[in-house]
């Protein structure tokens, strides 16, 4: 199926590692052009280098996105360099406390937590949202998580933000729907890679005095589909509503965890 986003401009928030560069990486795929954001573009650079090697036009803007002036003016250098925004994609994001109750997190581990998950996605949204009305046409994918869709035990904090994107998601996706604008919230269960080898499974191998392999599994047990999504399971669900083969779809959470959140 032709995705039709050739040319399309998209800014991407927490590109460097991870899901996030997967997810780059399948934009570039698509013969968009990228605009790469984040606080540590010493990071981002050996990803930019990579993708302009390949032929894709990248541009790589440094900004704290719990500040928004620093936003605004990320999205201006955008805007001076390719002209305007079509896809906006919101990957940046933290885990906040691991293992703690409500009533062990601290008020500065919530707010911290909220501040980036929440606030971070707000000031993008904020700032590219004004060129997007003008053109009457964009594209606006954040990326949540399961957690913010069932809630989790010891998780309360990031469950909390999660699910307060939602509320973002979904409120922008009201206001910005007349001028033919898709607002939308990916929800990733967990993810293969070295987070969860090297963190989830080892601290439940761990726990339960089994091997790492064996907790993979445990997870992989709890899904429909039985196995865990990878990163690039990810980014195609970004790849479709940014598209316009999802042109009916705004408002939605779309959790792609093999079948555990809605389920």
């Amino acid at each position: 199926m032709e995705l039709g986003l050739a040319g399309q401009i998209a800014l991407i928030t927490g590109p460097a590692k991870g899901m996030g560069a997967a997810v780059t990486r399948a934009f570039a795929a698509e013969s968009c052009k990228l605009a790469l954001l984040g606080r540590d573009t010493a990071a981002i650079a050996p990803l930019a280098a990579e993708l302009r090697a390949s032929g894709s036009e990248v541009v790589v803007l440094g900004a704290d996105l719990t500040e928004p002036s620093t936003v605004d003016a990320a999205v201006a250098e955008t805007l001076a360099a390719f002209g305007r925004i079509d896809i906006l994609v919101n990957i940046a994001g933290g885990s906040g406390p691991i293992g703690k109750t409500g009533a062990e997190t601290t008020p500065g581990e919530f707010d911290e937590i909220i501040r980036l998950n929440m606030n971070g996605c707000f000031h993008t949204i904020r700032a590219v949202l004004p060129g997007m009305m003008a053109r009457r046409h964009g594209k606006i994918v954040n990326v949540g998580g399961t957690f913010g869709m069932r809630g989790r035990a010891g998780r309360m904090a990031y469950s909390a933000s999660k699910w307060g994107l939602r509320g973002i998601t979904k409120s922008f996706a009201l206001e910005a729907g007349p001028y033919n604008i898709n607002v939308n919230n990916v929800a990733p269960g967990m993810v293969d890679g070295p987070r969860f080898r090297e963190k989830v499974c080892r601290n439940m191998a761990a726990k339960l005095g089994i091997s790492e392999e064996d907790a993979a599994r445990r997870h992989a047990e709890d899904y429909a589909l039985k196995r865990v999504s990878t990163d690039q399971d990810v980014a195609n669900a970004c790849l479709f509503l940014a598209s316009d083969v999802s042109r009916q779809i705004t408002g939605v959470d779309l959790p792609v965890d093999g079948g555990w959140a809605s389920l």
